[in-house]
């Protein structure tokens, strides 16, 4: 995929975190991701890569994409889509508000006509039929093979990246977690860590994403880190995401990233990950879901 607005690949760096920050014989470093693209950033250009082109492929003139009204999959998928010249729809969880959320703002700035649909029809959203011709779908978040297999690209950034004994990501759709485990090497750990409440069917959704020879590391889900539920954030954890910030200048948001730093740190302080490993944390980007807190609340 190519943006007008290109993405900078020499923007994505490598951040080690602070040892004095760790249990001793540990080292994690951040896949700044997030530093990718302005708009379509972190892995949302990787999961939209290849189903836009097969969009254009295909002979489509317009996408389809689904999310909530502080959606990082939303905003991308809308700039992207200007760019192509293609036309976007996005199917909006919930009510629509009196006062859109800025991520709507810009997605409708950008030329995305939203289309707001009720919780309980959002919940079933696989079974929402997008009427009109020309009209390619993708799903939320990305998911799907086409998906994955962007993704799988993003370890090809990280010089040296067979030198980590484990892999970090915060899991929402599982899409960037399964093409991750697509490109990991076989002596490497995968580990999500799912940012939704009693999302134990993940398991079964990213398993058709991942390759079936085997020729990968191997992986597991975390939970327990949602801290109440999807984009809930509680004063720990923010005070958390304020300090990550303040001691690393590393800015993280209180829906995905936020609580997936939380959760590796607090591994390692429980030996859950073994002294001297290498962990590599791939910070997916966008921080989207910030917006929705007061001013003041976090640092940055």
């Amino acid at each position: 995929m190519c943006l007008q607005n290109k993405p900078d690949f020499k923007n994505i760096k490598i951040q080690p975190i602070s040892a004095a920050w760790l249990p001793a014989d540990t080292g994690i470093d951040v896949l700044r991701l997030d530093a990718l693209h302005p708009v379509v950033s972190g892995n949302k250009y990787f999961k939209l890569k290849y189903y836009l082109l097969d969009a254009l492929q295909t002979g489509h003139h317009t996408v389809a994409t689904f999310g909530g009204a502080y959606s990082n999959h939303i905003v991308a998928a809308a700039f992207a889509c200007r760019e192509y010249g293609l036309k976007s729809i996005g199917i909006i969880r919930g009510e629509q508000p009196a006062v859109p959320s800025h991520t709507l703002a810009h997605a409708a700035g950008y030329g995305m006509q939203l289309q707001f649909v009720s919780r309980a029809d959002y919940k079933n959203r696989r079974e929402i039929r997008v009427l009109g011709e020309g009209v390619y779908r993708i799903e939320e978040g990305g998911y799907g093979i086409l998906g994955a297999k962007g993704a799988a690209e993003v370890l090809q950034l990280v010089p040296g990246c067979e030198q980590y004994s484990h892999i970090v990501c915060a899991v929402g759709t599982g899409t960037m977690f399964a093409g991750l485990v697509n490109g990991s090497h076989a002596h490497q750990t995968v580990t999500g860590i799912s940012v939704l409440k009693n999302n134990f069917s993940i398991t079964d959704e990213i398993k058709p994403l991942i390759k079936a020879d085997g020729n990968h590391g191997q992986y597991n889900i975390v939970h327990g880190y949602h801290f109440g539920g999807y984009a809930k954030h509680p004063p720990a954890l923010t005070a958390f995401i304020n300090e990550l910030w303040q001691q690393h200048a590393l800015p993280t948001d209180i829906v995905y990233t936020g609580k997936a730093f939380y959760a590796l740190r607090q591994m390692v302080i429980d030996k859950l990950i073994d002294a001297g490993s290498r962990v590599l944390f791939v910070h997916s980007g966008g921080l989207q879901g910030n917006a929705s807190l007061p001013t003041g609340v976090l640092s940055f």
